[in-house]
This record gives C-alpha cells, sequence and structure tokens, in this order.
C-alpha cells in the first residue's frame, strides 16, 4: 500500500518510519525541507521528495496515485492541504491542528468517496477519542475536562519550555481565543487565562490554561460544561502574556526606522531559537482527561492519564511519539476498514467504536504509549 506523508518534520518524519518499518506500506515523505528529508533518505520502502507544499494544486497531484496520505503541515497550512487531498480521493489523515473547521469539507469528502480523520494526533486527537470512549458509556455527559501539554524533562529559565512541535502553531494557541462551554453555552475567553494549578505524579505541580483545544467536540458531544486547557511548567502563561498584551505576538506591521515590520515576525525570530530542542534535550507529554456523566440513573466519572517520556533508545521526542502513533494507528484503521466512513470525521468518533478504540489502544500500547483508566 502506498502513503504519501506531506510534511516531515519531528512528528512527521516519525510517521514516515512508524509506516515503513515493517514493509507494509511504500512511503512518499514530502517536505520543503532538504535538513528534514535527509534522515528518511536511507531508509527502506522509503522515496523523499524534495516540494513546496503550500500550492494546494500541486499537493494534489504529488497525492495522486496513492492509496493514504498523512497531512502534517504546519497549521496555518493546513485546512487547504486536507482539501487537497481530498479533491485528489485519496483516504486522508490529518494532524495538522488547522484554525479552520474541517467539517465543511465532510461533503467533498463524501462526493468523493474519501475517508478523511481529521485533528488525529495527541490532542486534539487521543484525547477527543478518549472522550469518545467515555461518552459511548454514558446515557448523558455532564462535563468534559481536558488537560494536556508537551513539556521539557528538565525545564530551563526563563521560559520553562521547548517547543516539540511547530513553534508557530504554539504561538498560534496562545492567541487564537479558547471556545469554551458553560450552562450549555459555547463562551470565548482568551487563551492564556483561566490559570490553574494540577498535580501530576512523577512530574509535580503543572499549571493550565486555556486554549482552544476542544474543537469538534463543542458540536458532537451533548455536553452543558467543556473545558480544553494546555499544560505548562508554573509562571509561564503570565511571561506569555506579558508578550502578547505588549503588542510582541501581532500580525500588523509597525513602522520601525521608516521600514514596516510585523511584531510576530521580530518576537519569533528571537524566541524560536531559545525554544528550539538541542540534541540532548528530553521531552515528555502529561495528559488527563475526565468525564463526568450519568449511567442508569447513577453519578459516573472516567479519569484517563497519560505520562509518555522521550525514547532514548531510539532518541526519538514524546510528542513525537504520541501525536504520530495516534496518526499512524488511524491510517492503519482506514488501511484495514475497521474505520470506513466516507467524509471528514473528528477523532472522537474512533472512540465511540468498540473496535477502532481497541485498536488505537493497542496500536499505542506496543508502542509503549499507556492510558491509564481505559
Amino acid at each position: 500500500m502506498k502513503a504519501i506523508i506531506l510534511g516531515c518534520g519531528l512528528v512527521g518524519g516519525e510517521i514516515v518510519r512508524d509506516l515503513a518499518v515493517d514493509g507494509e506500506f511504500e512511503v512518499t515523505a514530502v517536505d520543503l525541507s532538504a535538513s528534514a528529508l535527509e534522515p528518511l533518505n536511507s531508509l527502506p520502502h522509503v522515496t523523499t521528495l524534495q516540494e513546496n507544499l503550500g500550492r494546494p494544486e500541486r499537493v494534489s497531484e504529488l497525492a495522486r496515485g496513492h492509496d493514504l496520505a498523512v497531512i502534517a503541515v504546519p497549521g496555518f497550512m493546513g485546512h487547504q492541504t486536507l482539501e487537497a487531498a481530498i479533491e485528489a480521493s485519496i483516504n486522508t489523515v490529518d494532524i495538522s491542528f488547522a484554525p479552520e473547521d474541517a467539517a465543511p469539507l465532510n461533503e467533498l469528502a463524501e462526493s468523493k468517496g474519501v475517508v478523511a480523520i481529521a485533528d488525529c494526533g495527541v490532542a486534539p486527537g487521543l484525547s477527543h477519542a478518549l472522550v469518545g470512549r467515555a461518552a459511548s458509556q454514558l446515557d448523558e455527559v455532564t462535563s468534559v475536562s481536558m488537560y494536556v501539554g508537551g513539556l521539557p524533562a528538565n525545564p530551563e529559565p526563563p521560559w520553562e519550555y521547548k517547543a516539540v512541535f511547530s513553534p508557530a502553531d504554539v504561538l498560534e494557541e496562545y492567541t487564537r481565543p479558547a471556545r469554551l462551554k458553560r450552562g450549555g453555552i459555547v463562551v470565548l475567553v482568551d487563551a492564556l487565562s483561566q490559570v490553574e494549578e494540577l498535580e501530576f505524579p512523577e512530574v509535580g505541580t503543572l499549571e493550565a490554561f486555556a486554549t482552544d483545544g476542544l474543537r469538534s467536540l463543542l458540536s458532537t458531544i451533548d455536553a452543558p460544561d467543556m473545558v480544553e486547557k494546555t499544560l505548562r511548567y508554573p509562571g509561564h502563561a503570565v511571561k506569555m502574556r506579558t508578550l502578547r498584551d505588549a503588542g510582541l505576538f501581532s500580525k500588523d506591521a509597525v513602522e520601525v526606522g521608516g521600514i514596516a515590520v510585523r511584531p510576530l515576525e521580530v518576537t519569533s525570530r528571537l524566541l524560536f531559537p531559545q525554544w528550539k530542542l538541542r540534541e540532548e534535550d528530553e521531552d515528555l507529554t502529561v495528559m488527563r482527561v475526565i468525564v463526568r456523566g450519568k449511567k442508569d440513573g447513577n453519578e459516573r466519572t472516567f479519569t484517563y492519564n497519560l505520562l509518555d517520556r522521550y525514547d532514548r533508545e531510539r532518541r526519538v521526542t514524546s510528542m513525537a511519539r504520541t501525536t504520530g502513533y495516534a496518526a499512524t494507528a488511524a491510517v492503519r484503521l482506514i488501511r484495514d476498514g475497521v474505520f470506513a466512513r466516507k467524509g471528514v470525521s473528528p477523532p472522537e468518533h474512533l472512540g465511540m467504536d468498540a473496535a477502532c478504540f481497541d485498536a488505537l489502544m493497542g496500536h499505542l500500547g506496543r508502542r509503549g504509549i499507556v492510558v491509564s483508566g481505559v
């Protein structure tokens, strides 16, 4: 079976490796960066292509002739890339975390006979599948709380943070208003607000703040109260709010010495090198999903926890593992016909189907990613 991976950064590169390792897939790895493709060149069953994925018509052209596509481009390119893959009539798994809602592409996917799973990383993705699993075992869902973060194992000042996925998408998280649900009504709050502290075994105290990670759950799960928050080491949120509120994340140009400059570009140029994972850096992924509701008139609570760490033996980041292997699980579910719904589906649909959920958990478990409470 032929698979094409569109975007081969930290996560996309590991998706390539996981699909190619057992020879079940012939993989085409596509990225603009030669340095991203270089480690993949020598892998068996892998062909690399250096291409600009910013052109949808070229994406469709590249996708044709493959059986499956995985979209692992930065979020700002995600929606157009997903649409281009669907236009090519290719079954697709998307982890791009695009700001746009993927649901409007459902009709196109149905008309093309395409099976597409959007937002299928760790969060959104695995987090949503866990919510779907809990909801399928309840008569009524009363609340959903999701907490997730990718963190350096050894935080360093001043940021106590390293970007374990696209830094541009991290800043997008910090600026995009967060949608929550309270009393059955969707409300908007500032990202980086609603800060609270939580304790996690083996990790300690982390802070959680609002981000826009509920996404499809706002329409697929009928619960009056829902929240998603990002986890960081304490103090990170106030530092990011200071930069944001000072205008340093603004995309609107200001004049400096007669030259129009976008503050976000300057901030990114300064922050991203400081946030870059060094070769010796290790990371971890922390997740807690709590779903409350009723079954047969009785109150029930489902609590799922995940703590995953950097793979020292294979030198793979935890974020690449948790995000990438969730995506490769979905690829195999589609290939094997376990998930065959035409159209664009959110990952909670995987959780609502017992066979899909068991296959997902089995796939992750074989790679050492274990969710407690399942």
